[in-house]
């Protein structure tokens, strides 16, 4: 931890953010493609109703999130901001806190799933046809696997706050490395031919190996780590909570709207046959490669703009975003045009259903062109959370899923039946991507001001 300071504080911008961002992207995308390779050899078994399962059950997964950015977001901003006050005893008691509350809720996620599974499932767009499938999925995912599949993500978040991004990453990678190697044995029929039932047991074992990678790190660098699990140090004083939930409850509803807004497009989808849930659903997992690009960066960069916001050096802050907003958005735009160029190639990739192709490529065009807007939306984010202006995130996503998407998710279908909704992202993105700009602007205005005024007084 202490030779991350000059990372933190000293380092040249573009070198600071590679070192944190490159090693989070490298996670985020390893986590892609483990989540791809489900879809691949799923969609080796030629079954649109073992894809549609895994599609279907995309939402719940999704509000895994919900619990990771509450407590991993929430703990992680708190505890960089700490530790750029150097006040290294708040530190351990929140990353405490925020280890034990994962534990107790991601235990009453899979409670309440158990306890509600049945109109669950028919929420979700299940099926006579999908139900099973569906169902057995999500045994393993999260009945079994909430534990396991939060706990690594939020200890990944702790770790990466005190700028281990590498080790945050190991730990990460390690699971979702092991789950590309057990899907083909548990899927397949050369193997143990579950279907859906054994991409979900892949990644049930994925999730505890990760698990074990980060208390193992944690024991073997306890002397040299500011990350906390003792129990001694669940300290859940009023000021810790409201650091932590300040920045994490608005991070968990945002990650919340993003499943309701999934569940709409599925359950829309799903009236045109489980052939176009399950062409939706891989042209979405193809598109989240470059999505997760955008988001490996944002959060990546979160520590260095949370120490650099509480120690005072704005103008270091400032940096920081313009040249990851440069460098993404470049690269983006290029991947977006590869992707509309050759839809129907990347489709082709993941089944060899010839209507699902079709669908999938017509929705894998409209997708991918809100790509390099995302990047502005996720940069803004991060660094609200990054700086405890949790307010504002949330504002973010009220204003992308309840009063743009879902209701360009409708209209556009309403206009053109089914193919429409594929443009409802790009719509809603355009419109974020310059309020972000505005309101990046105006805080940078704001924040470089008030350091002038404390640097010429002292």
């Amino acid at each position: 931890m202490f030779g991350k300071l000059y990372l933190f504080e000293k380092a040249p911008v573009p070198k600071a953010v590679m070192a944190m961002s490159v090693p989070t992207i490298i996670s985020s995308l390893v986590m892609v493609i483990y989540n791809l390779a489900d879809t691949y050899f799923v969609g080796m078994l030629n079954d649109p109703i073992q894809n549609a399962a895994v599609t279907l059950s995309a939402p719940i997964l999704l509000a895994f999130n919900a619990v990771n950015n509450l407590f991993g977001v929430g703990t992680s901003s708190m505890m960089s901001r700490a530790l750029g006050r150097k006040e290294y005893d708040t530190v351990r008691c929140a990353s405490a806190v925020g280890f034990y509350c994962t534990v107790f809720c991601s235990f009453l996620f899979s409670v309440i799933y158990i306890t509600v599974k049945n109109p669950l499932l028919a929420v979700l767009g299940t099926d006579a046809d999908t139900l099973a499938a569906t169902a057995e999925y999500m045994k393993w995912t999260v009945a079994f696997g909430a534990m396991p599949a939060i706990l690594n993500v939020v200890m990944a978040y702790m770790v990466r706050s005190e700028g281990s991004t590498m080790h945050a990453s190991i730990g990460t990678m390690s699971g979702c490395v092991l789950n590309i190697l057990l899907d083909p044995v548990f899927i397949l029929p050369q193997g143990f031919d579950m279907g859906a039932a054994g991409a979900g047991f892949a990644t049930f074992i994925s999730n505890c190996a990760a698990c074990l990678y980060f208390f193992c790190l944690l024991f073997v660098k306890r002397k040299k780590t500011y990350v906390c699990v003792d129990p001694r140090k669940f300290l859940p004083t009023r000021e810790i909570m409201r650091e932590i939930c300040g920045v994490g409850i608005p991070a968990s509803i945002q990650n919340l709207l993003n499943v309701v807004g999934m569940t709409v497009l599925n359950n829309f989808t799903s009236s045109y046959g489980s052939s176009a849930v399950a062409a939706m659903g891989i042209a979405q997992k193809i598109d989240m490669v470059p999505m997760n690009i955008a988001f490996g960066f944002s959060q990546g960069i979160m520590p260095l703009i949370s120490y650099n916001y509480a120690s005072g050096d704005r103008e270091r802050m400032k940096k920081t975003v313009v040249f990851s907003a440069k460098l993404t958005i470049s690269a983006l735009t290029a991947v977006a045009a590869c992707f509309f160029i050759g839809s129907g190639f990347w489709m082709g990739l993941f089944i060899q259903n010839e209507e699902i192709i079709r669908y999938g490529a017509s929705f894998l065009r409209g997708l991918c062109l809100a790509l390099p807007f995302f990047n502005m939306d996720f940069l803004a984010i991060g660094v609200f959370q990054a700086v405890g202006m949790g307010k504002k995130a949330f504002f973010f996503a009220i204003l992308r899923k309840i009063i743009m998407e879902i209701p360009a998710i409708y209209l556009l279908n309403k206009l053109v039946p089914l193919y429409g909704m594929a443009y409802a992202q790009l719509v809603t993105e355009v419109i974020l991507a310059a309020a972000a700009i505005l309101v990046l602007k105006k805080m940078f205005d704001s924040t470089c001001v008030k350091a002038s005024v404390l640097v010429s007084d002292k």
